[in-house]
């Protein structure tokens, strides 16, 4: 919604997609600790399959995520000072699920957090990505409870109600954004 009212959007699962691309550097750090196992005919790594292997063990989760996590931030970083570009008032949003379990929220203007019940949370992972009831709980279970998360926003996007609610709250959070960033060059 905040893209199509007109912020930057960086997306973090996005950069993950492009650093594991075959022969990217930490594609082949990946494939060497996990082996060509996780590996589809073409090279590319089958995220499914390898989701499966760190949201079950711990460790492997925690090794991925140390590997993974600082080139995302450098990434967003570059892809900001490539915006140089830009209208004064231009709100950029690192759209990133593990921002405040990273610790890299520190580096943020605002933090904004979109709530949903974990019963909705659960149903629309299941739907949006075709996981089974326990792959989207393992998922969830690896990431910081949103009620948790809630105490670390600047602002609160509640999910919980029908589209409209969150585009009614979304609409008056961008104008609000706007103002702030035109004020702060």
């Amino acid at each position: 919604m905040l893209r199509d009212m007109g912020a930057c959007i960086v997306d973090a699962d996005r950069i993950v997609q492009c650093l594991l691309e075959p022969d990217q550097s930490a594609w082949q750090e990946v494939l060497d600790h996990f082996g060509e196992a996780i590996l589809l005919p073409d090279k590319r790594i089958d995220k499914r399959k390898l989701g499966d292997l760190v949201f079950s063990n711990e460790a492997e989760r925690l090794w991925l995520n140390k590997q993974i996590h600082p080139r995302v931030f450098d990434a967003f970083q570059a892809q900001v000072r490539g915006m140089h570009v830009r209208p004064p008032d231009t709100v950029i949003v690192l759209d990133a699920a593990l921002l405040i379990e990273t610790g890299y929220h520190e580096n943020m203007e605002k933090i904004i957090v979109v709530f949903a019940e974990p019963e909705q949370q659960l149903e629309r992972l299941m739907a949006r990505d075709s996981f089974t009831k326990e792959q989207a709980i393992a998922r969830i279970r690896s990431q910081m409870p949103l009620q948790e998360k809630r105490s670390f926003a600047d602002f609160v996007i509640d999910n919980t109600g029908p589209r409209e609610k969150t585009e009614e709250q979304v609409k008056a959070l961008y104008v609000l954004l706007k103002q702030e960033a035109g004020q702060n060059p």
